[in-house]
């Protein structure tokens, strides 16, 4: 696996996901789909373990769009590979996005050919641009400020905060000023687990206390930052081993 650029597919259709993974030669382009995303608001939680090259976005999605992601992401991951996916149809909503650094816009549905050429001129830029990133990433890492303990103002702050959906390790290594590597080692160091894993624990602690109150599931994604209710879902169950409504007063 090492040494493959790394794909994310982010798109609200399981079967346009299924058919990307199946239709591409991954392999033969020195590649592999190493994570997928039913909305924007889940690929936010989830980029910073998955940490892609290349993210295909579809422009059409519940909760958080493509171009509200695309914007989000470019901004905290520059080096970050985008090709929009758009019907038609959607085309000149998809020209918002041409102040954004959009790697390309492909039409749906795709067409195999195309998307190889693009993935080849992908891999020629990762190329140049991995060169470069490895020696600045080499300097940010040593040049990350000697904080005694930021730890603790971070879990503050999350507990704060935890409610913006659009937090996640590369906002706060942003906001506080170091490096997202510097950061993701500093706080499993300090706490003994990932920030991933901390920001979903406040998260569904809190989604507990809704619950039992009797907040509707769609309520409670959206006061704990998971405006996604299908991905809350998913995060409740794996937190608590149950399903909302069993939590929830009779």
């Amino acid at each position: 696996m090492d040494g493959k650029y790394r794909v994310m597919l982010i798109d609200d259709e399981e079967s346009a996901r299924k058919l990307m993974k199946a239709a591409i030669s991954w392999e033969s382009l020195g590649m592999e789909v190493v994570g997928e995303a039913a909305s924007g608001i889940e690929a936010i939680n989830v980029i910073d373990d998955i940490k892609p090259d290349i993210a295909f976005v579809d422009i059409s999605m519940p909760f958080m769009d493509g171009i509200e992601f695309t914007k989000i992401a470019t901004e905290r991951y520059p080096n970050l590979i985008i090709i929009i996916m758009t019907a038609i149809d959607q085309f000149e909503y998809a020209r918002k996005c041409v102040s954004l650094p959009v790697f390309e816009y492909m039409l749906k549905p795709l067409v195999r050919g195309e998307v190889t050429k693009v993935l080849e001129r992908a891999k020629e830029k990762l190329a140049v641009t991995k060169n470069n990133w490895d020696d600045q990433n080499e300097d940010a890492i040593l040049d990350a400020p000697d904080e005694s303990n930021p730890t603790e103002l971070i879990k503050k702050y999350v507990k704060e905060n935890f409610a913006d959906p659009k937090l996640n390790l590369s906002f706060i290594a942003q906001h506080f000023g170091f490096s997202s590597s510097y950061l993701s080692r500093k706080f499993k160091s300090d706490s003994g687990k990932n920030f991933v894993e901390y920001l979903t624990e406040i998260r569904m602690e809190k989604a507990v206390k809704y619950a039992e109150k009797g907040y509707k599931m769609y309520q409670t994604a959206a006061e704990v930052g998971i405006p996604d209710p299908n991905y809350f879902s998913r995060c409740f169950k794996k937190y608590t081993g149950k399903k909302y409504t069993e939590y929830m007063m009779p």
